[in-house]
């Protein structure tokens, strides 16, 4: 009802509210010296009007009454600019910036990078195709605040400020990327860095559009799969490049092109890799014994991890018509990758199919097989009305499947399939601007086989959110609320295991149906004030509730990739057996303040944000002091006794994480920069009952860029401390440094912009341990690596 009452009001007030009143606005873009800019972008904002400014920085634009300028252009602060039928003769002044101004297309509200109030890293550009690895984790952990849950290269997940897993919303175009990362570290993320537009970081909650899942920030890739400019004519890019330290290959294309408002977009990566390479190690004990089973006297070493290996392409679709207010596009995206999962075997014979198999007679490397169809849909509409600015619908279809081969056989089929729908109307008010929107959501997981530790589920979300800002003079205000619906189904069957004996137990098959719902409210305040030009300070406080996700609720079985048993919240251990009492599960609620202080005229510019958040009921996991195995069920842990896997539960007790991240730049001169920057995050248990497990270690890098001629030259340095905040069944993880060195050749070859590029990452050879993986002994981060590529634009 809400939801169709919700469209019809925005259809009715379309086709009645029109202002056919429109004007033409002239006027000139200035610099601080007052010289024209020219080539300046002149946007109207919510349509789909944009021009550039001549040579002498003057431009003329038609405009509907009172609407809003946005003038943006490399190296100076974008400048916003109401203006009315009768405006004429505009003076506008960019301020010169050494920081990219890029538009942050997760924040709703078309804010750049510098206007935000919740902090917000981009990558975009040069930098991240310069920094882009195959997985988000990866490509993201040098940023301040943002650090990899590391299940070696092929699969790593970003972890904002200590948090990750359903914490931390990863989206493709603002809609979920529907893949089984969320479940276990193991499963890769299915987002590809290598052929995004840019990469937005929103530190802090921001479930406010993006829902409970984005309780610690939200990760968004945005592509042009869909273009939403019109494309006038073919625009290209190819890419090449090779990394010694995993003998990786990597393959990338984009073609575009547009005639008569009709636009068409293809984009397609390929990837192949070995296992990857590292400085010498100890591996851990329990993974080297003699032929006869007995343990040999000194410790064996490595110098690479086994079944690191990728094979993986991709390939995206995408067409749209773009007019004057409606802009209609479609987007058609496939995965199909194969990837090895490091720590996870089992004893089988030959694999014939695969050639990363083992020798006969050795264990047989478990690899993950990844293929994901997406949909995407756009309809925007925008309005001559004095109101409501733009109707945006995006729709989003996913069907994911991660199956793990073992010994050529399919052993278990992680399987999701999520139907998603997001609408925003963008409207004004008097003096406030803001967003209200339906958000809808349907994910149906199942899992079958070995592994199913987690029982197939499907959860139901269907929200309403407000968002609103008001300027006040240098002081802008915004307040934000979302109400969302959460249901999760499931069957649950009983667990034969409960019983000590081999016999089936006639309970064993029973089936119990579970449905649970959960009403989860959120809401925001915060300000930004531009005390100076070019110099604010931001404040923000939220408070974000949380339901479980099936995994943290009903998982019951062994998970071989972290090589324990899980129990979720829903369970109870009594007298070795484990029922399932679902009772009195609370929702995990956040309160967070964010402090920020930032600068970003002229040549020395910082950004420092200080955060705390107190959690409510925070979900983790908690060793039991048991262990399980297939022969005795659950028995007490016993020192000397590891034939069985540790029983960790999810239990929830309050917690309070906080900690400061920074960046700081200075331009020396027109061709040198120089960057510092750094984060740490401190993440306990309330009332002093100890510290959450894998925590991100503290880091502080420094950074310093050279350009001369046709050349850029780059040379980062990033120590990441010891890590000895730790749990009682954690132990620490020693401090490491990495020096990383890049350079880039510009040169012409015919109507070809190319870029020739060297990357060296570890320089040193260093040997470090990610202190946040769940293997951090058995895969420490690869070693010295070459990366050669060349990159073209037409």
């Amino acid at each position: 009802m809400i939801r169709h009452s919700l469209i019809s009001t925005a259809i009715i007030t379309a086709l009645s509210s029109f202002s056919a009143h429109a004007a033409v606005v002239k006027g000139q873009v200035l610099d601080d010296k007052n010289q024209p800019i020219s080539q300046a972008d002149v946007h109207v904002h919510g349509k789909a009007q944009s021009i550039k400014t001549d040579n002498d920085g003057q431009f003329s634009i038609n405009i509907d009454a009172n609407s809003q300028l946005h003038i943006s252009k490399n190296n100076y602060v974008d400048a916003r600019v109401q203006v009315t039928e009768a405006s004429s003769a505009l003076n506008i002044t960019l301020i010169p910036t050494s920081v990219e101004s890029v538009v942050v297309y997760a924040s709703a509200l078309h804010k750049n990078s510098l206007e935000m109030i919740s902090p917000v890293s981009v990558l975009s550009g040069d930098e991240l195709r310069n920094k882009a690895k195959p997985t988000l984790g990866e490509t993201l952990k040098g940023l301040p605040g943002v650090n990899a849950s590391y299940f070696g290269p092929v699969s790593s997940s970003p972890i904002i400020r200590g948090l990750d897993g359903p914490r931390v919303k990863i989206t493709q175009n603002g809609l979920d990327s529907s893949d089984a990362s969320r479940i276990g570290p193991d499963h890769a993320t299915s987002n590809d860095s290598l052929a995004a537009e840019q990469i937005e970081v929103l530190r802090g909650p921001a479930t406010l559009l993006y829902g409970s899942g984005a309780i610690g920030g939200v990760v968004n890739v945005v592509d042009n799969r869909i273009p939403t400019d019109n494309i006038e004519q073919l625009t290209g890019a190819v890419e090449y490049s090779h990394d010694t330290v995993s003998n990786a290959n990597t393959y990338a294309a984009k073609l575009e092109t547009g005639h008569n408002n009709f636009n068409f977009h293809f984009d397609g990566t390929k990837r192949t890799g070995d296992d990857y390479q590292t400085p010498r190690f100890n591996l851990p004990e329990e993974e080297h014994e003699d032929h006869e089973g007995h343990d040999e006297e000194e410790h064996e070493t490595a110098t690479s991890v086994k079944n690191t290996f990728i094979d993986s392409q991709t390939v995206n679709f995408g067409t749209s018509y773009v007019g004057d207010h409606l802009t209609l596009g479609v987007s058609y995206g496939r995965i199909e990758t194969d990837y090895g999962i490091p720590a996870h075997s089992h004893e089988h014979g030959h694999d014939h199919k695969h050639e990363h198999a083992h020798e006969e007679g050795e264990e047989e490397a478990v690899y993950a097989r990844v293929e994901q169809d997406r949909w995407q849909g756009l309809m925007s509409y925008a309005l001559h009305n004095n109101w409501i600015e733009t109707i945006n619908l995006r729709l989003g279809y996913t069907d994911y499947r991660h199956a793990e081969i073992e010994d050529g056989a399919i052993g278990t089929i992680f399987s999701n399939e999520t139907t998603e729908a997001r609408l925003n109307i963008e409207h004004k008010l008097g003096n406030w601007h803001g967003m209200a929107g339906y958000h809808f959501s349907e994910s149906d997981y199942d899992a079958d086989g070995e592994e199913a530790f987690t029982p197939a589920s499907k959860t139901t979300t269907h929200a309403l959110f407000i968002l609103e800002e008001k300027q006040f003079g240098d002081v802008t205000l915004e307040l934000g609320a979302r109400i969302e619906d959460y249901n999760i189904d499931s069957n649950i069957g009983a667990a034969a295991h409960d019983h000590e004996d081999d016999h089936t137990d006639e309970h064993a098959n029973e089936i119990t149906p579970y449905s649970k719902s959960f009403t989860n409210l959120s809401a925001s305040a915060g300000a930004i004030w531009q005390y100076t030009p070019g110099q604010s300070i931001a404040l923000s406080v939220s408070h974000s509730e949380r339901a479980p996700l099936s995994a943290e609720l009903l998982s019951n079985g062994v998970h071989i990739a972290t090589g324990t048993y899980e129990l979720g919240l829903g369970y109870a251990i009594e007298d070795g057996e484990i029922h399932f009492e679902p009772e009195n599960i609370k929702q995990e609620t956040s309160t967070n303040i964010d402090f920020g202080f930032r600068r970003f005229s002229g040549d020395f510019g910082y950004t420092v944000n200080f955060f705390y958040n107190d959690i409510a009921n925070f979900y983790y996991q908690q060793n039991t002091g048991l262990m399980f195995d297939e022969e005795h069920g659950l028995e007490a842990a016993e020192p000397g006794h590891d034939d069985g896997m540790a029983v960790y539960q999810f239990v929830s007790k309050d917690a309070k994480l906080y900690g400061i991240e920074f960046d700081a730049h200075y331009q020396l001169n027109s061709n040198a920069m120089v960057k510092v920057f750094g984060d740490s995050t401190t993440a306990k248990l309330a009332d002093d009952e100890g510290y959450l497990p894998r925590i991100p270690a503290n880091k502080l890098g420094s950074e310093f860029q050279y350009n001369i001629s046709d050349w850029q030259f780059s040379l980062t340095g990033t120590h990441y401390f010891e890590q000895r905040d730790i749990t009682a069944y954690e132990t620490a993880t020693d401090g490491y440094t990495l020096f990383d060195a890049q350079a880039n050749y510009q040169l012409s070859v015919g109507p070809v912009d190319t870029q020739f590029y060297i990357n060296v990452d570890n320089i040193t050879d260093e040997l470090g341990f990610v202190h946040s993986s769940f293997i951090k002994d058995e895969a420490p981060l690869p070693g010295r690596n070459f990366r050669i590529g060349l990159r073209g634009y037409f």
